[in-house]
């Protein structure tokens, strides 16, 4: 019971940095119907700031934290209007292979300019361990927990409660008719991509606290899994995209709790196909038919 109690807390704080990440994607993919993989990137770019910002200027982990945000919600508005603007009107693929372009063009021009080695990412909070009831719990686990849930709420605001949160649902289900009632799209589309990637560079910084390691190629493997929990809530929903990666944090911390570890990587994609045969749409998706 107390190792099954353990690899919760495990998965939920592993979860909630693929929960932050999976907004991102399932936030464009509901404006733009863009699968960006980039997306990965981006958060392996907020890490990279968070390293650089601790080490260069001492600061402390809430102005890590919000400068990452900062930094790579410009880069995400940057990468939307020189790479995905131009091609609006372009069939998806199109869109989709500049995608995977992007991505390949962050890792590869990080790795030439930064060097490819993995570095150790700064312990600005010093680590202390706490345990209950036979659990073991560490202030960073709870730290990663805490920020990722006021940050998820804080994105459920914005939509629900904002001006701009209403444009972006009514983008989201008809951008000709949101431009005839003045809403201009490329502000809005521009917006929700700094949205999604400020929450991926909180979740580089994030990682980089969990896993003390940061490297260029870091945030591929995540991005797809982030990818996969996004599908799993329902490509577009924004509550769908949170459970799918508690649900994914938590898949695989279970498969290295029962001595699996090897085969965790698989274990998520088995479940996504296993998802996607009973529920087409994900677990929180909307079966939308659409003409073709």
């Amino acid at each position: 019971m107390h190792t099954a109690m353990q690899q919760i807390i495990n998965g939920l704080s592993l979860g909630s940095i693929y929960a932050l990440l999976a907004l991102g994607y399932t936030m464009v993919y509901g404006i733009i119907k863009l699968i960006n993989f980039a997306h990965g990137d981006v958060y392996m770019l907020g890490a990279f700031w968070g390293y650089f910002i601790i080490n260069k200027y001492h600061v402390d982990f809430i102005v890590a934290l919000l400068s990452a945000m900062i930094v790579t919600a410009f880069a995400g508005m940057l990468i939307e209007y020189l790479a995905y603007r131009p091609l609006r009107n372009s069939p998806r693929i199109t869109a989709l292979i500049t995608a995977i372009g992007v991505s390949y063009f962050l890792e590869n021009g990080m790795s030439y300019l930064f060097g490819a080695n993995t570095r150790n990412f700064p312990q600005v909070v010093k680590q202390h361990n706490y345990t209950a009831f036979g659990i073991n719990i560490s202030n960073i686990q709870l730290l990663i927990l805490v920020t990722a849930i006021i940050l998820m709420v804080l994105l459920q605001l914005i939509i629900q409660k904002t001006k701009m949160g209403t444009a972006m649902r009514a983008v989201a289900v008809d951008q000709e008719a949101a431009a005839l009632v003045g809403i201009n799209p490329d502000h809005v589309i521009s917006f929700t991509f700094g949205l999604g990637s400020a929450l991926a560079g909180a979740a580089g910084v994030l990682i980089g606290l969990y896993y003390n390691s940061i490297d260029p190629l870091m945030g591929m493997t995540p991005g797809i899994k982030a990818f996969v929990a996004a599908v799993v809530g329902g490509i577009g929903s924004v509550p769908g995209a949170a459970i799918g990666g508690f649900l994914i944090g938590l898949l695989e911390t279970g498969v290295q709790a029962i001595g699996l570890s090897a085969y965790k990587d698989a274990a998520v994609y088995v479940v996504l196909i296993l998802i996607l045969i009973v529920l087409p749409s994900g677990l929180l998706g909307k079966n939308v038919k659409e003409k073709v």
